[in-house]
């Protein structure tokens, strides 16, 4: 290669460095939980739930209402006549009423008991979100944090690959073995490359996610502190059971909507009988003070007694398929905790078979392994292995973490258990990207 070319390269190659290192440095850093305190305070999404909410709270107060007043008038004339035929006189007649419409004992009741249930299916869609929020934001947090490990990583050996190969070439070897091993170097850093370029639109993804997640422009730089959750012992199968029958929000939607559906049969069982009207009524003659009626009017339908089978058939109906859903949403709660406990003992039993240091080591034996080969001691074979074992290692290492991590999010989320907690040392800070494995053991998990 031309040195002054070479040259060229790797002062473009240092540039390129110094801008990613100052865009990297200049991307506010913040750690998962202050994530989830700006999606909760920032995401669109949340305003749906909250606008639904704050409507079903306005029709509650208006369901325990009476209808307003209505106002009648009537005006006309009016012609007398004797008993003869002859004509006795003419003039205006009016009439005006005030009545109030009444309904049937018990529906107003049934009506706010029915407005205070979806109050309730409103604040459970709330919560539910807000839950699941934090749970996509903790997850993409790990999953940004961890491709740019990967990233880091991939980096890092393609960059090894391309110093000693750049070394070797300078050194014009003879024979055809050495000219191989080049060519060997050569086709793994591109390979290397096109892996390292994979993790960071993995890492431009998960950044673009976590954006959209807490309300920010989506080309936001940001990083995630190394606070990442520790990976504890599930509690019993039997107890995620009980705290999901207890706390699952879709197990307690379903349990309010066919309470809601119970009250929607009352009511139209007593739709059976309709609603009357009733107030005051007087009447009188233009230019006459003799003749003047005041009383009491009321009205209401024909017939009193309205056929409403069908109206009850449906909501009938409707309250046994309110039934099954619950049902069916129970056995599907059931079928989450139960994929979620297996795959998370899976990956935490994975991992207890890595050392704590595992990765420490992969990447000593790494840089061990280049500094021998270019001594001689290590064949191209086993250095190329070596360090393509390393990368391979720290993904496998952090894809195995994030997997753990869902399925414990998916726990949380079944069961509405606090399980994943910030893994912080004795002094209260962080202890960095790779987060301790607890004991397999069943912890009990904070409410």
């Amino acid at each position: 290669m031309n040195p002054s070319i070479s040259r060229l390269f790797r002062s473009l190659v240092a540039v390129t460095a110094s801008l990613t290192l100052s865009a990297a440095e200049s991307a506010v850093e913040l750690t998962p939980e202050a994530l989830v305190a700006e999606a909760l305070g920032r995401n669109t999404e949340l305003g749906f739930y909250q606008s639904q909410l704050e409507g079903a709270q306005a029709a509650r107060r208006l369901a325990g209402r009476l209808d307003l007043p209505k106002a009648e008038l009537q005006a006309g004339q009016v012609r007398s006549k004797n008993l003869d035929q002859s004509f006795a006189g003419e003039g205006a007649m009016w009439s005006a009423s005030v009545r109030q419409s009444f309904e049937w004992p018990g529906r107003l009741g049934l009506r706010k008991a029915i407005a205070n249930q979806d109050v309730a299916l409103a604040t459970l869609g709330l919560e539910a979100f807000r839950r699941e929020l934090a749970g996509k934001v903790r997850e993409n947090a790990f999953g940004l944090a961890g491709a740019e490990e990967k990233a880091r990583v991939a980096q890092a050996v393609a960059d090894r690959f391309r110093a000693l190969r750049e070394v070797l070439v300078q050194r014009d070897p003879a024979g055809i073995a050495p000219q191989l091993e080049v060519r060997i170097l050569e086709a793994t850093e591109l390979t290397l490359r096109r892996r390292a370029s994979d993790f960071s639109l993995a890492v431009d993804a998960e950044r673009v996610r976590l954006n959209l997640l807490r309300g920010s422009a989506l080309d936001a730089p940001l990083r995630v502190k190394g606070l990442l959750p520790e990976l504890p012992g599930r509690p019993p199968l039997d107890r995620l059971m009980a705290a999901a029958n207890t706390n699952n929000f879709d197990l307690r939607t379903r349990a309010a909507e066919l309470v809601q559906q119970g009250f929607r049969v009352d009511l139209a069982r007593n739709e059976r009988w309709p609603a009357f009207e009733i107030g005051p009524m007087t009447m009188g003659q233009d230019g006459s003070t003799l003749d003047r009626i005041v009383g009491v009017g009321v009205a209401f339908p024909l017939p009193l007694w309205r056929p409403r089978t069908a109206n009850i058939a449906a909501a009938e109906a409707r309250q046994q398929q309110a039934s099954a859903l619950l049902a069916s949403a129970r056995r599907e709660v059931e079928r989450r905790v139960v994929t979620a406990a297996r795959g998370y003992d899976s990956r935490i039993a994975e991992l207890a078979r890595w050392r704590s240091d595992v990765v420490a080591q992969f990447e000593s034996a790494a840089e061990l392994a280049d500094r021998h080969y270019r001594l001689g001691a290590v064949p191209a074979t086993t250095y190329v292995e070596l360090q393509k074992q390393y990368l391979d290692a720290v993904e496998a290492h952090l894809d195995t973490r994030r997997e753990a991590l869902g399925a414990l999010l998916e726990l949380e989320q079944a069961t509405g258990l606090g399980l994943a907690v910030p893994s912080v040392s004795s002094s209260g800070t962080s202890t960095g990207l790779v987060a301790p494995v607890s004991s397999s053991t069943p912890q009990p998990a904070r409410p």
